[in-house]
């Protein structure tokens, strides 16, 4: 499905649906009239399988306890296999109300008040959040930006998990805001320096569908020919990928039999909520039927990502867009032609953009800003031509 194709059948307009990236923008930004480029969500609606699937539940009338049925896990591991090489077992899965509720949970049940926690910014900032709410001693390890690739010294990683005695690594796969697509042989130094020490790892994967430009995702649990694997407690979710967050649905998949009994012990006295039916049905339709979907939806990211890219470096020399392996959510660093004090005030108050701000991610990233680009290239360009219009005032 081409890029025009595509909009015209799936894009919609969210504005005045209780939509939180367009109709919370006073409440977010302190002003309601900003395009809104922030937050990962999409103008486009879910694949036309999905609309059915849940049309035909809803239909029924009836919205009672319900359990996840055998053919959502069969449609899960066809899936992760069939795109990832990936076969899970359905003895290994548990549902989650969404990822960063499963990162709250894992946090709470393998660590405790004080632990060590590493991650490494520029990165998704609940991954702060669920660190420093939870009490645990945060460790970060800032990833270098060379000219526009983010890239992870390992040998300071290895350092800070010595010098912290650090229990558990929070792994953002592929990397947001970044837009890495790790390669093999990065998970493999990563995964391999907390098995030397014994760290625990979750692989937060939810935007593992969005490996663009011919990059590969690797699920971390195959790394090495699964050597690290009983160490992984793994999420991911059809939410970003299918445009199905408000659903609050995730999958959960721990192999090691000590690590699931122990979760399950924890959530029998912590986690007490119902499945959600809806969020279920959602995703075993999306992963059944909605490749072609996906398909067009990357079709209109990567063509989105070009034009920014082409524009934006054409007319502002001293921008840079950074490299997009992943996600759709680019950095565009400023700091070429403002001083990073000075980016809310062109950003927001003057091209009258809502977009997440670099310092959001980590304190050494004031001065970028991320795009959403999983919307109508129309808002895109939007978007572009006010930056360049506001730029050409300075």
């Amino acid at each position: 499905m081409n890029v025009e194709t595509f909009v015209e059948n799936y894009y919609v307009e969210r504005k005045n649906t209780d939509s939180l990236k367009w109709d919370l923008l006073e409440e977010r930004f302190g002003d309601a009239d900003l395009l809104p480029m922030w937050v990962a969500d999409m103008e486009f609606k879910a694949p036309d399988g999905v609309f059915e699937a849940l049309t035909e539940r809803i239909q029924h009338g009836a919205y009672g306890y319900s359990f996840v049925p055998d053919s959502y896990y069969q449609a899960f591991s066809d899936w992760m296999e069939k795109y990832f090489g990936y076969k899970v077992d359905k003895e290994w899965c548990r549902p989650a109300t969404g990822v960063v509720s499963a990162l709250y949970w894992f946090m709470n049940c393998f660590t405790a008040e004080k632990d060590a926690v590493l991650i490494t910014p520029p990165v998704y900032y609940p991954f702060f959040s669920v660190v420093n709410d939870l009490n645990r001693t945060l460790v970060t390890v800032d990833m270098t930006d060379n000219d526009g690739r983010f890239e992870l010294d390992f040998d300071q990683l290895e350092q800070a998990i010595v010098d912290n005695n650090v229990k558990l690594f929070l792994l953002c796969s592929p990397h947001n805001p970044a837009g890495r697509v790790w390669t093999e042989d990065e998970l493999e130094k990563m995964l391999a320096i907390c098995d030397k020490h014994d760290v625990l790892v979750i692989a937060d994967e939810i935007h593992q569908d969005f490996a663009l430009h011919h990059h590969k995702h690797i699920p971390a649990p195959l790394i090495a020919d699964g050597k690290y694997r009983d160490r992984i407690l793994l999420v991911n979710a059809a939410s970003k990928t299918f445009n199905l967050p408000g659903l609050v649905h995730a999958n959960i998949v721990i192999e090691n039999p000590a690590l699931r009994q122990k979760f399950d012990d924890y959530a029998n006295q912590h986690i007490m909520s119902e499945k959600n039916l809806l969020g279920h049905i959602a995703t075993e339709a999306a992963y059944r039927t909605g490749k072609e979907w996906l398909d067009g939806l990357r079709h209109v990211i990567e063509a989105n990502y070009d034009y920014v890219k082409k524009e934006l470096t054409t007319h502002i020399p001293e921008i840079r867009v950074c490299d997009l392996e992943g996600t759709y959510l680019p950095l565009i660093d400023l700091k070429g032609f403002l001083d990073p004090n000075d980016v809310k005030e062109f950003v927001q108050d003057k091209c009258r953009l809502a977009v997440d701000y670099g310092e959001w991610f980590g304190a050494a990233y004031k001065g970028y800003i991320r795009l959403n680009l999983a919307t109508h290239p129309k808002l895109v360009k939007e978007a572009v031509e006010r930056i360049v219009r506001e730029y050409e005032k300075l």
